[in-house]
């Protein structure tokens, strides 16, 4: 299922550091370089206050520095953060690429900072395992990454501390994409399924939350549905701890009961995900409504105009939306057409064999077309109409209407001694259940929508009890403004 391998958790590629020679290049590493120490005093005062939001806080303020590093910031940062004799140190240097001995010049005769922290601190060494991987996938230098995400996970295995669980859920994901990028993810199943356990030993839910992501990716990768819900229904479930990962988890979920034939909670798992995604991360957002898409088909339902021509999406939709026409209009050769047309996109997007499935829904939608034009019509004629290719179209087309009739799909009765579909007078849709139907499904969304806006509500422990004071307040005020401005860089870099 290599089509959603970029949902996209794939990451933008930073710009090529500019030139040695440039003179300008020096002073955006002494930036890059500042900012890095800064976010290290981040982590130590999050590590030592046992606070965890700050070092999230340090995760997303990355985010914004991932375009602007380069190897002699990392190498800089690596020679702060760490002792020159720790194990970490020799393995993480000998990762970075080197460069020019002029270039490190220009930053070793640089002003020293302030800024200092306390080695030691198995936070700063996780964090600087996460920088060095970043860097290199950037780099797509992937045997180089493959060898610091086996190293860190190693090193995270003998660390039990909730500071730590949050810049562990990172490498968990970047340990999984660079093997992912390598095309070699069953290699690493073994490890991910003994990292769950390890989390949900630990207590650690975010961990528990984005390894069984990732290990459910790594079943739909290779096509084992069977185990991805065997595992899906077994793992422990509780409050959802990130939006990220919460939307992965209902896509997934949308994916398997569609190959398990469970249409209408697919539809509301991938509608719910597409809706509660960024809308930063428009690839993510255009494979949840690429399969909501095939789901509603195969419900009989015909998705509205609108949910082709959303914003940047509607190329990407151009396939699905003539695959939607065909079955609208009942159309078999129109459907074999736009099928054969879009086989290749169809087959990178797993969709192929549930496109398979619609070419029923296509008849009978034709079928249901013809019944309410004709009162009465011969077999042969419908089977003219739908244009059934088989060697006794005429047999074909009577069993199709014997289905459609049991099904209750159309109104009619046949006629075999002479051959005819008669149908019946169409009655009132007001004097049947379909609007209560239509209305209580409408307001049971509402109502949901409405609950889960309730649970997202946050408030700080103890707010009722305790007065803020200005300094607090002051300080609230500066991380919420941090917040929200690094809150699109932290969707894209999720997604």
């Amino acid at each position: 299922m290599p089509e959603d391998v970029q949902m996209n958790d794939s990451e933008p590629q930073p710009a090529a550091p500019a030139p040695a020679t440039a003179p300008a290049a020096a002073a955006p590493a002494l930036s890059t370089l500042h900012h890095l120490k800064e976010i290290a005093s981040v982590i130590e005062a999050g590590s030592l206050s046992k606070e965890v939001r700050r070092i999230s806080r340090a995760v997303r303020l990355t985010v914004a520095l991932r375009r602007r590093l380069a190897a002699r910031d990392v190498s800089a940062f690596l020679s702060f953060a760490l002792p020159a004799s720790s194990e970490a140190y020799a393995r993480l240097t000998a990762l970075v690429p080197k460069e020019d001995d002029n270039e490190m010049e220009v930053d070793a005769a640089a002003p020293a900072t302030q800024i200092s922290i306390k080695h030691g601190l198995p936070e700063i060494e996780i964090y600087c395992y996460l920088l060095v991987l970043i860097f290199l996938i950037d780099q797509k230098k992937y045997d180089e990454a493959k060898a610091c995400a086996t190293a860190s996970i190693a090193r995270l295995k003998n660390l039990n501390r909730r500071t730590v669980d949050v810049l562990a859920s990172r490498l968990y994901f970047y340990y999984s994409y660079v093997y992912e990028l390598t095309n070699s993810l069953a290699e690493i199943r073994g490890n991910l399924l003994a990292l769950h356990r390890m989390a949900t030993l630990h207590h650690d839910e975010l961990g528990q939350e984005t390894l069984l992501n990732l290990l459910l990716r790594n079943y739909l990768h290779y096509n084992l549905y069977d185990q991805a819900e065997k595992l899906r229904s077994k793992a422990p479930r509780f409050e959802a701890h990130s939006n990220q990962q919460f939307c992965r988890y209902l896509f997934y979920l949308g994916k398997i009961r569609t190959i398990q034939l469970e249409y209408t909670d697919a539809k509301e798992s991938l509608l719910q995900a597409a809706r509660k995604a960024p809308t930063t991360a428009r690839g993510f957002r255009i494979q949840c409504n690429k399969w909501a898409i095939i789901v509603r088909l195969l419900l009989g339902e015909i998705p509205e105009r609108t949910v082709f021509m959303q914003k940047g999406m509607k190329k990407a939709l151009t396939p699905y939306f003539e695959l939607t026409n065909a079955v609208r209009v009942g159309d078999l050769e129109l459907f074999r057409a736009v099928a054969d047309k879009f086989a290749s996109t169809f087959s990178a997007d797993g969709t192929r064999n549930l496109i398979v499935r619609l070419r029923h829904n296509v008849i009978r939608t034709g079928l249901r077309n013809i019944s309410i034009s004709y009162s009465r019509i011969s077999l042969a004629d419908i089977a003219k109409k739908l244009r059934l290719d088989s060697e006794n179209p005429v047999a074909d087309a009577e069993s199709i209407v014997a289905k459609a009739i049991r099904d209750g799909a159309i109104d009619a009765t046949i006629d075999h001694a002479n051959g005819w579909m008669v149908s019946k007078e169409t009655g009132d849709v007001y004097s049947t259940n379909e609007p209560q139907i239509a209305f209580n499904s409408r307001i049971a969304f509402c109502l949901n929508m409405h609950n889960e806006a309730v649970k997202a509500m946050r408030f700080p422990p103890n707010s009722h009890k305790e007065k803020e004071s200005a300094e607090k307040r002051r300080e609230r005020l500066q991380q919420e403004e941090e917040l929200a401005k690094h809150m699109a860089e932290e969707d894209d870099d999720d997604f």
